[in-house]
């Protein structure tokens, strides 16, 4: 019998603030729901996603110290980098570094409300 290896269950996010409000950027980010039994105030708030691991956002004491070891990097689906970015940035992300080349390519670094880096790349649409 060949051994089993484990698989991505959570993919998680300390925070300082409300665990909700976190997980509501990002649900409305990436069109995930929220779990129907997590609610405002809860200190554990999952985002489901039947294709791959959840988002959960836990609420701990200590702040973010240095850079992200691990991000996302987000490819635009119907829409342009430009469109995703300006997007993101309506959500409350902030855009801290843009990497777009003269030829198209290249990415956007943004933070989530809580300061966590994720990057949109050239999409379909560019």
């Amino acid at each position: 019998m060949q051994p089993l290896h484990p698989t991505i269950r959570h993919i998680t996010f300390d925070c300082t603030g409300e665990p909700y409000e976190l997980a509501r950027f990002w649900s409305e980010l990436l069109g995930h729901p929220i779990s129907d039994i997590d609610k405002p105030g809860d200190s554990e708030v999952l985002i489901e996603d039947p294709n791959g691991p959840g988002l959960l956002f836990i609420r701990v004491e200590e702040g973010k110290a240095t850079k992200n070891r691990v991000h996302f990097d987000l490819k635009p689906t119907g829409r342009t980098r430009t469109a995703e970015v300006e997007r993101a940035l309506t959500l409350g992300a902030t855009q801290l570094a843009d990497h777009t080349r003269p030829d198209g390519k290249g990415w956007v670094v943004m933070a989530d409300p809580e300061g966590n880096e994720f990057c949109i790349e050239r999409g379909e649409l560019g």
